[in-house]
């Protein structure tokens, strides 16, 4: 039996470094909590990428990659100014002729069977799409990188997802849906995502942390 030939995977992350990553988990948290739920997170997806079938494993970092890294992945840096300039670039830059499934280090909830069926998708459709609860995607899959799909899209706004699709679907690209997750922006995702992966590193580390609410 021949298998589908896998797809490469990108994760496109940020150094765990306080008061550079999660900040709107703050003041809930500390700068120093909140980068070492930003750290779990991170090992958790990893782990799960790690574990997924992949051609080869990247990682997009902007910073210096820490004992949190696995072995088996290529450390590319990010590059570009905004978020879509960052994600087209980390699509080209790690494109080897295969299909490239991307995800952020936001969704450690993410498993390797949804990674898996994300790329045998590529294999049949031009590109793959996962909805987030906030409005976003924490999930794009193409078959063939292209930066016009992403360049001037507006992220990390309510309508970013449904732009994002939209521009897929408008070049004429078969879109392929995954299940919507949720990303971790605030304390309640961070709750919310603890609840739903209640077995990983990220919810042991909010578990360790205890109970927060932003103050009034």
């Amino acid at each position: 039996m021949t298998g589908t030939p896998a797809a490469d995977l990108i994760v496109i992350a940020k150094e765990p470094v306080p008061g550079r990553v999660k900040t709107r988990l703050t003041p809930a948290y500390t700068p120093a909590e909140a980068a070492a739920l930003a750290e779990a997170s991170l090992r958790d997806t990893l782990a799960a990428v790690a574990a997924a079938p992949a051609a080869r494993r990247i990682l997009a970092l902007a910073g210096t990659p820490g004992p949190w890294l696995p072995d088996g992945f290529t450390v590319i840096a990010q590059r570009g100014r905004g978020l879509d300039e960052r994600l087209a670039a980390a699509f080209d830059d790690a494109w080897r002729g295969r299909p490239l499934v991307l995800i952020g280090m936001d969704t450690p909830q993410v498993t390797p069977a949804l990674l898996g069926g994300a790329g045998r998708e590529l294999a049949h459709r031009d590109a793959v799409f996962g909805p987030a609860a906030d409005g976003g995607f924490w999930l794009l899959g193409l078959r063939r990188p292209d930066a016009r799909l992403l360049r001037g899209v507006p992220m990390s706004r309510p309508g970013t997802g449904a732009v994002q699709l939209a521009r897929l679907r408008a070049a004429g690209l078969d879109v392929g849906l995954l299940p919507e997750l949720t990303d971790v922006d605030t304390p309640a995702d961070a709750r919310a995502v603890a609840k739903a992966a209640a077995g990983g590193r990220f919810a042991a580390a909010v578990r360790g942390l205890g109970s927060r609410t932003v103050p009034a």
